[in-house]
């Protein structure tokens, strides 16, 4: 914006000056010229008074010599053939005869070329009559004294106004471009989390009122954000009493792996409910998954958090399969978020599919990719668009808030992927979590890779 502004006052500027400057420098060339013409018009006049006494040559001579332009051969005086006198000629004729002729006819004054310049030749009455003709020769010179020197104060001139005009319209960009960069920065920061951005209230009026409704609209999300995390500090503060009940009777059930599942189950919702309290209380938000840069090892969450299920699946007759978890999967999310993903994938499943149902939990490498697919054996959902939607639950299914597919698709879309809701070969829903390796958007032709793993799926079952 700032040399887009001076690149047009620069043209403006030059359109004017060039609109001024050529028509006055032409001026000021034919003043010159003028100026010349008027000065021979003057030396012409002054052997008026002689011509009209005398027609002697040794007086016309003296009266010629008499003159600045005479005493610089510049001037001659032809005096036609008068009774028994012949022509006269006083000085050098530069003018050709026929010239001389068609003034001596018209009797005005008139401008010829001549050698090296223009020759004014002035008629004259004479005593008798007769019309003489005074030349006052021109050099070329003398037609463009002083032109020079005036073009050329006229062309600095010129050129002071046009960086004069540059200058201010960089300083008139200046300031519009530094309230304007003030802005972009500071809702630069604002997007970045940094909720103490805000912008100087100066500038021109326009940006001005911008920077207001800015400092205005950073407030409120500053006051959003507060009341937020006192909302969910509050609900999460709520827990903890049914979460003490919870807990005592827990440590009531005696010895054995059901009650010490459920004392685990217990202590892990307690610690999540204080983590959720922390982060609510903390003057800055969490930072978004998959930008923190910490990453984790998806292959050891996994068998982690499928140690922990596969126990609660065996009291629940559920056939459980787990693959491509045997070598370190790096992923660039942060291990919670991963664990917190797979645990409402994995808890969505024992929910909203009957006792028995089995399910699986792959793992495959690309190049740039690692695709995690959880998959099962039960009803399916009816409706994958709406089941990603926040809030409007897995597809219709009854009990269901759908904040756990959006948890588990804004850490995809984090790394740059993104999670897809189809039917899978055992017969229920498959949820394919694509996570971006290097952070890089979804590529175009990724839906065909994902055929290419239902493939190889169904090339395994059926060698099974």
């Amino acid at each position: 914006m700032r040399w887009a502004l001076v690149k047009v006052c620069l043209a403006v500027t030059t359109m004017v000056v060039v609109a001024f400057a050529v028509p006055l420098g032409l001026v000021i060339r034919e003043m010159a010229a003028d100026r010349a013409y008027s000065n021979a018009e003057r030396q012409a006049a002054a052997i008026g008074p002689t011509l009209s006494i005398t027609t002697d040559r040794d007086q016309l001579t003296r009266a010629v010599a008499s003159t600045q332009a005479g005493a610089d051969g510049r001037m001659a005086v032809h005096i036609p053939a008068v009774g028994d006198d012949p022509a006269l000629e006083v000085g050098r004729r530069r003018a050709a005869q026929a010239d001389l002729d068609r003034t001596r006819e018209i009797a005005r004054p008139s401008i010829t070329a001549a050698p090296d310049g223009t020759a004014l030749l002035q008629p004259t009455a004479l005593g008798s009559g007769d019309i003489a003709i005074v030349e006052v020769f021109v050099p070329e010179g003398e037609l463009s004294n002083g032109v020079t020197t005036a073009w050329l104060v006229l062309a600095g001139v010129g050129i002071a106004l046009i960086i004069g005009s540059v200058a201010v319209a960089d300083r008139l960009g200046v300031r519009l471009i530094q309230p304007a960069e003030r802005l972009a920065g500071a809702a630069r920061d604002l997007g970045e989390g940094k909720l103490t951005a805000r912008v100087p209230e100066d500038g021109p009026t326009e940006l001005k009122q911008a920077a207001v409704a800015f400092n205005s609209m950073a407030d409120q999300v500053v006051q959003l954000l507060a009341n937020e995390r006192e909302l969910a500090a509050d609900l999460s503060h709520r827990l903890r009493t049914p979460l003490t009940v919870l807990r005592l009777n827990a440590a009531s059930l005696g010895e054995g792996p059901a009650a010490d599942q459920t004392r685990a189950a217990v202590e892990q919702l307690e610690s999540e409910v204080d983590t959720i309290i922390r982060t609510a209380r903390e003057a800055k938000p969490a930072p978004a998954a998959g930008k923190s840069g910490a990453g984790c090892d998806a292959a050891e969450v996994i068998r982690e958090r499928m140690a922990f299920w596969s126990a609660l699946a065996e009291d629940e007759a559920r056939k459980v399969r787990v693959a491509g978890v045997d070598a370190p999967v790096h992923v660039p999310v942060a291990r919670p978020d991963l664990t917190a993903a797979l645990d409402a994938l994995l808890g969505n499943v024992f929910r909203h599919t009957p006792e028995g149902t089995g399910f699986a939990v792959d793992v495959h490498r690309a190049e740039d990719a690692v695709i995690v697919l959880v998959s099962d054996a039960g009803p399916g959902i009816p409706d994958p668009e709406a089941a990603l939607a926040r809030g409007s639950g897995r597809g219709g299914t009854v009990g269901s808030t759908g904040l756990g597919l959006d948890i588990v698709r804004q850490l995809a879309e984090s790394t740059g992927g993104d999670v897809r809701v189809g039917s899978s070969v055992l017969g229920g829903a498959e949820i394919r979590v694509w996570l971006q390796r290097d952070a890089r958007r979804p590529a175009a032709g990724r839906r065909g890779h994902r055929g290419t793993v239902r493939r190889r799926r169904r090339a395994a079952s059926a060698s099974a």
